[in-house]
């Protein structure tokens, strides 16, 4: 069971985690120990997200959002199989609780007379300048 808030935690059958061998350089050891953690967390299928983290959470997480509603989280920064499963689950936690937070309903606001009125002034002015442009008469 993984806590994330008060409120949301998280089932242990609904993250699985699968161990790759890590890219990059590293020496032998590298090609012989499997120290990524390619964590998968079944989003859409989660019974303990509510309906609106859950979309919030697919927006936040982009592309790694599966077709069939999963959460990949991919970790490969330390040489640690441990350590890099803790800092996926972590960041799985980020994101969820990044997901719980609704964002503020932004109110339009109107400009102010003065405003308009300078935008209107620059208008004009603008469109002076550019009708005294162009053709001079040969009358002279």
């Amino acid at each position: 069971m993984l806590r994330i808030t008060d409120t949301i935690s998280i089932a242990d059958w609904e993250i699985t985690e699968s161990f790759t061998r890590s890219q990059g350089p590293g020496g032998q050891n590298v090609n012989k120990v499997s120290t990524a953690v390619e964590l998968r967390f079944e989003a859409e299928r989660s019974p303990h997200l509510p309906a609106p983290v859950k979309t919030r959470l697919r927006q936040l997480a982009g592309r790694r959002w599966t077709q069939d509603g999963a959460l990949l989280i991919r970790c490969e920064e330390t040489r640690s199989q441990a350590r890099n499963r803790e800092l996926a689950r972590e960041r799985l936690a980020e994101l969820i609780v990044a997901a719980t937070h609704r964002p503020k309903r932004r109110i339009a606001t109107k400009p102010t007379k003065g405003s308009q009125r300078r935008r209107l002034k620059a208008k004009t002015i603008r469109g002076e300048v550019k009708s005294l442009r162009g053709k001079v008469d040969g009358d002279d």
